[in-house]
Protein backbone atom coordinates (compact mmCIF):
# COMPACT_ATOMS: atom_id res chain seq x y z
CA UNK A 1 0.00 0.00 0.00
CA UNK A 2 1.54 2.79 -1.32
CA UNK A 3 -0.86 5.23 -0.23
CA UNK A 4 0.75 5.05 3.33
CA UNK A 5 3.77 7.05 2.17
CA UNK A 6 1.78 8.97 -0.22
CA UNK A 7 0.50 10.28 2.62
CA UNK A 8 3.81 10.48 4.76
CA UNK A 9 5.49 12.43 2.13
CA UNK A 10 1.91 14.60 1.87
CA UNK A 11 2.36 15.68 5.94
CA UNK A 12 6.40 16.24 5.26
CA UNK A 13 5.20 19.21 3.02
CA UNK A 14 2.18 20.59 4.86
CA UNK A 15 4.89 20.61 7.90
CA UNK A 16 7.34 22.52 5.71
CA UNK A 17 4.55 25.18 4.51
CA UNK A 18 2.89 25.69 7.85
CA UNK A 19 6.28 26.11 9.26
CA UNK A 20 6.99 28.96 6.87
CA UNK A 21 4.36 30.31 7.22
CA UNK A 22 4.27 30.21 11.26
CA UNK A 23 0.62 28.63 11.36
CA UNK A 24 -0.60 26.89 14.53
CA UNK A 25 -2.61 24.36 12.75
CA UNK A 26 -3.55 23.28 9.52
CA UNK A 27 -7.60 23.71 8.77
CA UNK A 28 -7.76 21.69 5.61
CA UNK A 29 -5.83 20.32 2.63
CA UNK A 30 -6.58 19.72 -0.68
CA UNK A 31 -5.24 17.19 -3.10
CA UNK A 32 -5.85 17.21 -6.61
CA UNK A 33 -5.79 13.87 -7.99
CA UNK A 34 -5.95 12.36 -11.46
CA UNK A 35 -7.62 8.91 -12.91
CA UNK A 36 -4.37 7.77 -14.05
CA UNK A 37 -2.08 9.05 -11.19
CA UNK A 38 -2.18 4.98 -9.76
CA UNK A 39 -3.40 6.05 -6.28
CA UNK A 40 -6.76 4.50 -4.81
CA UNK A 41 -8.38 7.54 -3.70
CA UNK A 42 -9.82 5.03 -0.60
CA UNK A 43 -7.13 3.84 0.70
CA UNK A 44 -5.24 7.34 0.58
CA UNK A 45 -8.35 8.25 2.73
CA UNK A 46 -7.94 5.56 5.11
CA UNK A 47 -3.99 6.38 5.56
CA UNK A 48 -4.52 9.92 5.99
CA UNK A 49 -5.19 9.35 9.62
CA UNK A 50 -1.93 7.38 10.35
CA UNK A 51 0.11 9.28 9.06
CA UNK A 52 -1.40 12.63 10.30
CA UNK A 53 -1.37 11.27 13.74
CA UNK A 54 1.14 13.83 15.62
CA UNK A 55 1.42 16.23 13.15
CA UNK A 56 0.16 19.93 12.85
CA UNK A 57 -2.47 18.79 10.29
CA UNK A 58 -4.00 15.65 12.81
CA UNK A 59 -7.25 17.24 12.93
CA UNK A 60 -7.18 18.89 9.28
CA UNK A 61 -9.81 17.97 6.84
CA UNK A 62 -8.37 16.04 3.60
CA UNK A 63 -10.23 16.97 0.44
CA UNK A 64 -9.82 15.06 -2.80
CA UNK A 65 -10.59 16.40 -5.94
CA UNK A 66 -10.73 14.85 -9.36
CA UNK A 67 -8.85 15.81 -12.11
CA UNK A 68 -9.45 15.83 -15.62
CA UNK A 69 -7.92 12.91 -18.51
CA UNK A 70 -6.70 15.26 -21.34
CA UNK A 71 -4.90 14.68 -24.12
CA UNK A 72 -3.52 16.49 -27.27
CA UNK A 73 -3.74 15.16 -30.67
CA UNK A 74 -0.39 14.60 -32.48
CA UNK A 75 -2.59 14.90 -36.09
CA UNK A 76 -4.63 18.33 -35.54
CA UNK A 77 -3.57 19.74 -32.63
CA UNK A 78 -6.92 19.35 -30.33
CA UNK A 79 -7.00 19.08 -26.91
CA UNK A 80 -9.41 17.38 -25.12
CA UNK A 81 -11.26 15.70 -22.13
CA UNK A 82 -11.20 11.87 -22.50
CA UNK A 83 -11.93 8.72 -20.75
CA UNK A 84 -8.89 6.26 -18.96
CA UNK A 85 -9.57 3.90 -21.86
CA UNK A 86 -10.18 6.05 -24.69
CA UNK A 87 -7.41 7.96 -25.71
CA UNK A 88 -8.31 9.22 -28.91
CA UNK A 89 -9.15 12.54 -30.19
CA UNK A 90 -12.08 13.95 -29.97
CA UNK A 91 -12.12 16.27 -32.93
CA UNK A 92 -10.33 13.73 -35.42
CA UNK A 93 -10.71 10.00 -33.85
CA UNK A 94 -7.05 9.70 -34.39
CA UNK A 95 -5.34 7.60 -31.84
CA UNK A 96 -1.64 9.04 -31.31
CA UNK A 97 -2.46 11.97 -28.39
CA UNK A 98 0.27 13.14 -26.22
CA UNK A 99 -1.32 13.22 -22.15
CA UNK A 100 -1.72 16.84 -21.68
CA UNK A 101 -3.23 16.14 -17.88
CA UNK A 102 -4.46 13.18 -15.60
CA UNK A 103 -1.90 11.53 -14.41
CA UNK A 104 -1.19 14.02 -11.54
CA UNK A 105 -1.01 13.58 -7.48
CA UNK A 106 -0.89 17.51 -6.80
CA UNK A 107 -1.11 19.25 -3.14
CA UNK A 108 -3.50 21.57 -4.80
CA UNK A 109 -4.10 24.33 -1.23
CA UNK A 110 -3.53 24.42 2.27
CA UNK A 111 -5.64 25.93 4.74
CA UNK A 112 -3.88 27.47 7.95
CA UNK A 113 -4.33 28.71 11.23
CA UNK A 114 -1.83 31.16 12.08
CA UNK A 115 0.03 31.51 15.55
CA UNK A 116 -0.04 35.43 15.89
CA UNK A 117 -3.13 36.37 14.70
CA UNK A 118 -5.67 33.42 15.03
CA UNK A 119 -6.92 34.09 11.53
CA UNK A 120 -7.67 31.69 9.10
CA UNK A 121 -5.21 31.92 6.22
CA UNK A 122 -5.65 30.05 3.07
CA UNK A 123 -2.30 29.07 1.04
CA UNK A 124 -2.89 28.54 -2.91
CA UNK A 125 0.81 29.21 -4.34
CA UNK A 126 1.77 26.60 -7.16
CA UNK A 127 2.42 23.81 -5.22
CA UNK A 128 5.00 20.97 -6.54
CA UNK A 129 3.89 17.02 -6.69
CA UNK A 130 3.66 15.33 -3.64
CA UNK A 131 5.30 11.77 -5.19
CA UNK A 132 8.11 11.71 -7.38
CA UNK A 133 6.55 10.03 -10.94
CA UNK A 134 9.35 7.28 -10.36
CA UNK A 135 6.85 5.96 -7.86
CA UNK A 136 3.73 4.96 -9.51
Amino acid sequence: MHELSICQSLMNQVEQIAAQRHASSVISIILGIGPLAGVETQLLKNAYPIASVGTIAEDAELIIESLPLRVKCNECGTESDVLPNKLICKKCGDWKTTLVSGDELMLMSVELECANDGEQQETTENMDNIVDKNLH
